[in-house]
C-alpha cells in the first residue's frame, strides 16, 4: 500500500528481509523448493504497522511452515517502491496491501486480485493537533492534512472523507508526511493540522499530548460510520496470472493466514504482542504497554476468517469513485475472490462469520 517509515530499530532487519526476498527471485518464486515446498516472495506495506501484523504473526506462530510453504517477507522502504508495485512489477509475488489496490489496477487495465481479507476496517484515524479545531471531515475545509504519500491509500480515504462532507479537493491540501516519527514531527511542528495515521503511532500521538483522534476508521464499526459500511483494507493481492498458474501455492498461504486470523480472534492483544518481533511493539515510539492498550483499542479491524465482506468491495468503489479514481465500470467480481479463504475455513473446519460478497462485490 502506501510507503511507510520504519523505526530505526527496524531498518537492519528488514533491509535483511529485503535482500533475502531479491535473491529468492532466482530459483523461482512459487516454485518447489527443499522438499517441493513453494517459496513465495510476500511484501508488506509496513510490516511493522499494527494493520499488518498478520503477515509476519503467521511466520512467528509457524503456520507457513504449518501449511506448506515458504514465505520470504519483506518490507516497503520510505522513498522506495510500493509493495503493490512491486507485486505488479514481478519484483515480489504478491502484496500485503490495500483491496483498493485492485480497482486502480484495473482502471489502469491491469488485473490484479485480492485473494485473502484481512480486515474489513482501514485501520487509520484522522488525527488531529490539540488546537486545529478538527473534529468531523468538514472541519477539513482550509488545512493542511498529513497522509502516508500523496496517491497512497490513506490520501484517497483523506478524499473520500471529506467529499462526504460536501468538500472538493480544492477545499484542503495533502502533503505526504509518512508514518511513525515523521507523521508526529509534522503534527507537533504545526506542518499539518491533521495526519491520517496507524497504530502505533496514534498512540504515541496521544501519549505525547500532540493530538487526538478526530475520526475513527480504525476499526469495523468506526468504517461503517464514516465510510458507511464496512471497508475492507489490508489483504493478500497478487496479479491475476500469477494466481491462476501457482494456485496450490496461494492456497497454502491463504491457508496460513486464514489460521492466524482465527488465531488472532481468540487471543487477547497481549497475546498477539508477545508472539510479534520486540522491535514491532517497543521501540522509540511506543512502550509494550501502549502497544497492548492500542492494539486492544482497534483489535475490531481484523476479520476473523479472512472472507471478503458483502457490501466492502462496493463501498471501495463507491470511495474511488468519488476522489475520481474509478467508475462505475469497474467489474468487482474479477478484483478479489472468496474461494481460497472458503476452501482454508473448511479444510481446518473452522466456523466461519462474515457473510461473504458476491460477485457484484
Amino acid at each position: 500500500m502506501s510507503k511507510r517509515i520504519l523505526t530505526a530499530s527496524l531498518v537492519t532487519v528488514l533491509a535483511l528481509g529485503a535482500a533475502t526476498a531479491c535473491s529468492s527471485s532466482s530459483s523461482g518464486s512459487g516454485s518447489g523448493g527443499s522438499g517441493g515446498t513453494p517459496t513465495v516472495r510476500l511484501m508488506v506495506g509496513g510490516i511493522d504497522k499494527q494493520i499488518y501484523l498478520p503477515y509476519q504473526l503467521a511466520q512467528n506462530l509457524g503456520f507457513y511452515k504449518k501449511y506448506g510453504v515458504n514465505v520470504v517477507l519483506s518490507t516497503e522502504q520510505d522513498g522506495g517502491t510500493g509493495a503493490e508495485d512491486a507485486m505488479a512489477s514481478g519484483q515480489v509475488d504478491m502484496a500485503g496491501a490495500w483491496y483498493n489496490h485492485t480497482i486502480d489496477f484495473q482502471v489502469k487495465g491491469k488485473a490484479v486480485e485480492d485473494v485473502v481479507q484481512l480486515s474489513g476496517a482501514p485501520g487509520e484515524r484522522e488525527m488531529c493537533a490539540t488546537k486545529s479545531g478538527v473534529h468531523s471531515a468538514a472541519d477539513f475545509k482550509g488545512k493542511t492534512l498529513g497522509v502516508t504519500d500523496l496517491g497512497s491509500g490513506t490520501d484517497t480515504l483523506t478524499q473520500f472523507l471529506a467529499a462526504k462532507k460536501g468538500l472538493k479537493t480544492s477545499d484542503f491540501h495533502r502533503i505526504g508526511v509518512g508514518a511513525g516519527s515523521t507523521a508526529i514531527a509534522a503534527l507537533q511542528n504545526g506542518k499539518v493540522a491533521c495526519v491520517m495515521t496507524t497504530q502505533p503511532t496514534v498512540a504515541a500521538i496521544e501519549k505525547k499530548g500532540v493530538g487526538y483522534s478526530a475520526v475513527d476508521v480504525a476499526t469495523t464499526s468506526g468504517a461503517q460510520a464514516a465510510t458507511g459500511g464496512a471497508w475492507p483494507a489490508a489483504g493478500v493481492i497478487a496479479r491475476t496470472d500469477w494466481v491462476n498458474s501457482h494456485k496450490d501455492a496461494v492456497q497454502k498461504v491463504v491457508d496460513a493466514l486464514v489460521a492466524t486470523m482465527h488465531w488472532i480472534d481468540k487471543h487477547s492483544a497481549a497475546d498477539i504482542a508477545d508472539k510479534l518481533p520486540q522491535s514491532f511493539v517497543q521501540n522509540q515510539l511506543v512502550t509494550k504497554a501502549d502497544y497492548v492498550a492500542a492494539l486492544t483499542q482497534d483489535k475490531g479491524q481484523f476479520l476473523p476468517d479472512g472472507i471478503m465482506p458483502a457490501g466492502g468491495p462496493k463501498n471501495v468503489l463507491t470511495t474511488e469513485e468519488l476522489v475520481g479514481h474509478a467508475t462505475s465500470k469497474v467489474n468487482l467480481g474479477t478484483t478479489f475472490t472468496n474461494d481460497f479463504a472458503v476452501a482454508a475455513n473448511k479444510k481446518e473446519g473452522f466456523t466461519t462469520t462474515t457473510t461473504p460478497a458476491g460477485t457484484s462485490g
